[in-house]
């Protein structure tokens, strides 16, 4: 077997696990691979050198692999996802202000999605009546699951995500540092973040991911087609080392090295226990609060959470229509389902496994196949104020 070296870009996220553990515990070695790991801050930094090649491969957004394919918001280059990172992983953290203003104007229990959102649309009109600044909320990417659930969560509650709160785009490492110093006011974020923010006692965790898609593709393992096309066997050889990274993580008696490795200051540089924690779905919502236990709320390889679904670049594709990122067109949804590459997973496992399909959004229906236009006319739209 010849060795190969490839460079791979990341981002200090707990959901860059396998990428990290697959070089760092010699699972890549293991199928004659060297890996460079290259770590960056924002999501534009690891598209960006992934599309001109400077990165073999890369950690990034599921969003992004598909808005990439399209051409939405740069240049078209057209990127295959044949390994999923990561289900989940995601949470909505407030400042303990804007906390007390949700419980103040709730009805209901503050765990319920749908109450809470409800309760930011009266806090949303209560800031407008009083010509105050409007809730401000942190994603990391215009594409993103981040952004997505974000709106998801809001726009069922009443709360339209484009006239009654600012979004604005920060990296992932910045999250916390701007919720402390009052730049925003909560934030979408992968882990370790969210917890970081409540251990040090700035931030409240009011959701986790699952509360509002219990199944949600969030990174991908994302090489250009062109490269894909080029390299079959390196391919099958870095998915392989990928599955192996995984499942050694998936062991709870793996999670103190896991934790370990991930806690370097050339990897997420985060609290070993914070990590652990995640990895163990076991999370304080509040600094001092018992921690709130979550079996999925982060999957790698269990439930083949690793093997690329489509029917999940369907979902995304969809919130990019419904908020006004793209047009639906039959050629569209096809190229971002063909983003995801079950067949390459499979090549190279071995494995027919199909994985559990359902989003599992807290409200709405599902999408019925290929149907976006029906699956869309289920949400209510926002009348434009003058």
């Amino acid at each position: 077997m010849t060795a190969h070296s490839l460079r791979i870009g990341f981002i200090p996220l707990i959901d860059a696990a396998s990428t990290i553990i697959a070089a760092d515990k010699g699972f890549a070695a293991a199928e004659g691979l060297e890996i460079d790991l290259v770590r960056e801050v924002s999501w534009s930094n690891v598209r960006d050198k992934l599309n001109l090649g400077l990165f073999d491969a890369a950690h990034i957004l599921a969003p992004v692999a598909i808005a990439s394919s399209l051409g939405l918001g740069h240049i078209k280059v057209p990127i295959v996802a044949p390994f999923t990172l990561n289900m989940n992983g995601n949470a909505i953290t407030v400042s303990p202000g804007l906390y007390a203003e949700i419980v103040r104007e709730i009805d209901g229990t503050a765990r319920d999605p749908l109450t809470t959102a409800r309760a930011l649309a009266r806090v949303c009109a209560a800031r407008r009546n009083r010509a105050m600044e409007p809730v401000t909320l942190g994603m990391t990417f215009p594409y993103s699951t981040h952004n997505y659930q974000l709106r998801f969560w809001m726009a069922a509650g009443g709360v339209d995500p484009d006239e009654d709160v600012r979004l604005v785009v920060l990296p992932p490492p910045y999250m916390v540092d701007s919720l402390a110093s009052g730049q925003v006011d909560g934030f979408c974020v992968g882990a370790p973040w969210n917890a970081v923010a409540v251990d040090r006692g700035i931030g409240w965790i009011l959701h986790f991911g699952p509360d509002i898609l219990k199944r949600a593709a969030e990174k991908v393992l994302a090489v250009r087609q062109q490269w894909a096309e080029a390299n079959p066997d390196v391919l099958s050889r870095l998915i392989r080392a990928h599955r192996a990274a995984a499942d050694f993580i998936d062991d709870a008696g793996n999670h103190d090295e896991v934790a370990a490795i991930l806690a370097r200051p050339d990897r997420v540089n985060a609290d070993a226990q914070i990590i652990k924690a995640v990895l163990a779905g076991r999370l304080v919502m509040a600094k001092g609060g018992s921690p709130r236990e979550q079996r999925d709320y982060m999957l790698f390889g269990r439930d083949a959470a690793d093997r690329p679904d489509p029917s999940q670049a369907t979902w995304l594709y969809a919130q990019m229509v419904r908020w006004g990122q793209t047009t639906a067109t039959p050629d569209g949804l096809r190229a971002a389902q063909a983003t995801f590459r079950p067949d390459l997973y499979d090549a190279a496992i071995g494995t027919t496994t199909v994985a559990r399909s359902s989003i599992g959004a807290f409200v709405g229906p599902a999408i019925e196949g290929d149907d976006i236009a029906a699956y869309l006319a289920a949400f209510p739209a926002f009348a434009k104020r003058a």
